[in-house]
């Protein structure tokens, strides 16, 4: 049974597909295989590029994006500004996370040579050991500051000009550490991660929503992977740069800790070419013409006024809902669902164990029988490994969609937690399980790239409206960094204390994630914002009235298969 034409009654269909089509006018119609094109209600909110209507009139069901209209809608505007913004931003996360590890022994002699230079006695290992943990901890703290600040940025300077704002936080720090050498001054460098962690903090909350605001729904999910495309390229690049015969040396190090500033100049200089995005002009901004300019630079013949009354029914939506702050996010009951699962999302994509696989990682090369000298080849693979799975990632999501990629990425990192931790405990008895722990490691990382570490970013936009986003990704942010602080934190100990057992803890700890995700988390693919909205609102209790939720009879929620509620 499908609803007629806005008349609210209903009729037998026959089983049959519809395609998107387009006139001489080039307005969207959807064609059945068995009558002439008909001019298609539902694009205005809710059609896919195919769906098909199923026998004895159960839901529609969404078809796979057709290839030749995502390559239509991947306009070179689009491209180029998602390289732009993602370059300048994602990329800083990834390299400053991972600069300072390969040339570790190096900074740690320029901090004790420049005490003793001052005081006449090199530091002890214990305040050693402690100057080098404020230099790795001040990063996430930074990125903690930065994400509580993105609501007020993003609103007040828009979605590109918190990005173009942001650069401050990579240009100042680079020229404090390019110089920090010749000023023997180690406190620049300690400064310096700070700063670097507030950009990273930012771009890692502005990035996703600039990104996902900007492109076309059936390739929201390509392009919002790039955020973790851009991420993984910093950090291989960081890996390769700091290569001992590189940079990760005694006179190359203040080089390699500058280069961080490279991707923002450039930033500075291509991301004003490009359009804001439309959803913040339009419905927070209020300017028609320039959200109306900006999609036809970025959609190549497509039908921008169906886009623009998308966008202004999600502005009636979010007018009946009222206006939109932290406090009022935390209480409103139609958004407890949307953000009880970011912040699943954000605390199982940090304690899944990522970062302590690629901490404990030296530790598996060494029992492998890997030379101390070779282990940064080996670390410099598997960030190859991490780049290409996350590059797959992104050209598959919006086939497979958001919901498997996730599942599946999960459970490998939950297998491979538990090889590992049986690999770790008998390779003094098998020493050839030693080799299986390097195998799990480079599993665990594919398996956290395909899905844990790329999709929340295009989730997270998906769930919220246009207002409710900065404050949804405030907290988000938080949520984010803090985990991340806590695991750097926490587990030197708790591996000092369990041993390889604590692997059990992150597999349980993905296999929670999972659950949740396959309970309360639907399908996002192929979906509009509205769409979203009015599936969680079912869940939430609450109820969206069409004339709200958007003009005309849309098409029903796929039910129980999406989730298990």
């Amino acid at each position: 049974m499908v609803e007629a034409g806005g008349t609210g009654t209903t009729q037998a269909t026959p089983p049959r597909e519809w395609q998107v089509t387009r006139g001489p006018s080039r307005a969207p119609t959807c064609a059945p295989t068995d009558k002439g094109p008909r001019p298609c209600w539902l694009l205005s909110i809710t059609c896919r590029p195919a769906f098909r209507v199923a026998e004895g009139g159960g839901p529609a069901t969404p078809q796979s994006p057709d290839p030749a209209l995502l390559s239509q809608q991947l306009t070179p505007t689009l491209v180029l500004a998602t390289l732009s913004a993602a370059l300048g931003s994602a990329f800083q996360y990834g390299y400053n996370i991972a600069v300072v590890n390969t040339p570790h022994q190096v900074l740690k002699s320029f901090y004790n040579q420049t005490y003793l230079e001052r005081h006449g006695a090199p530091l002890d290992e214990t305040a050693l050991r402690l100057l080098w943990s404020c230099t790795v901890s001040m990063f996430p703290l930074g990125g903690l500051l930065g994400s509580l600040g993105i609501g007020l940025l993003v609103d007040r300077c828009g979605r590109k000009g918190a990005l173009l704002v942001n650069n401050i936080f990579a240009i100042i720090p680079a020229v404090l550490m390019g110089v920090s050498g010749v000023a023997r001054a180690f406190e620049l460098i300690i400064v310096s991660r700070v700063l670097v962690g507030v950009c990273a903090g930012v771009a890692y909350s502005a990035l996703p929503m600039y990104l996902g605001e900007l492109a076309p729904k059936d390739l929201r999910g390509a392009v919002g992977t790039m955020t973790e495309v851009f991420v993984i390229f910093g950090v291989l690049l960081a890996q390769i740069l700091s290569l001992q015969a590189i940079l990760g040396n005694a006179t190359g190090w203040p080089v390699l800790l500058a280069v961080t500033g490279v991707p923002a100049l450039l930033q500075l200089l291509s991301l004003p070419f490009f359009p804001e995005s439309p959803r913040y002009t339009l419905i927070q901004k209020g300017d028609e013409e320039a959200t109306r300019r900006a999609l036809l630079r970025l959609r190549r013949g497509g039908d921008v006024e169906a886009e623009l009354r998308d966008m202004r029914a999600e502005e009636r939506a979010e007018r009946a809902a009222g206006p939109a702050s932290l406090r009022r996010l935390v209480a409103q009951r139609p958004l407890r669902w949307q953000l009880v699962s970011v912040v699943a999302l954000m605390a199982g994509q940090q304690l899944s164990g990522i970062n302590a696989i690629n901490y404990y990682a030296d530790t598996i090369y060494l029992a492998a029988g890997v030379d101390p000298t070779q282990s940064q080849y080996v670390t410099v693979g598997a960030g190859v490994v991490n780049i290409v799975m996350t590059i797959i990632s992104a050209f598959t999501v919006e086939r497979l969609g958001r919901r498997l990629l996730l599942l599946l990425g999960y459970s490998v990192c939950g297998c491979a937690c538990l090889v590992l931790t049986l690999a770790l405990l008998f390779q003094s008895t098998v020493p050839e399980l030693s080799y299986l722990g390097i195998v799990c490691v480079l599993v665990y990382i594919a398996g956290h790239s395909i899905g844990p570490s790329p999709v929340p970013s295009v989730v997270r936009t998906e769930l919220f409206l246009q207002s409710w986003r900065p404050a949804a990704f405030t907290v988000d942010g938080f949520v984010h960094w803090l985990t991340n602080f806590v695991v750097g934190f926490v587990f030197p100990s708790i591996q000092a204390g369990l041993g390889p057992y604590c692997f059990l803890i992150f597999a349980g700890l993905c296999a929670l994630t999972a659950t949740y995700i396959y309970v309360v988390i639907p399908e996002t693919k192929g979906k509009t914002f509205v769409e979203i909205n009015r599936i969680f609102a079912k869940r939430n209790g609450v109820e969206i009235p069409e004339e709200v939720a958007g003009a005309g009879p849309h098409l029903p929620a796929t039910p129980a298969k999406e989730t298990a509620l």
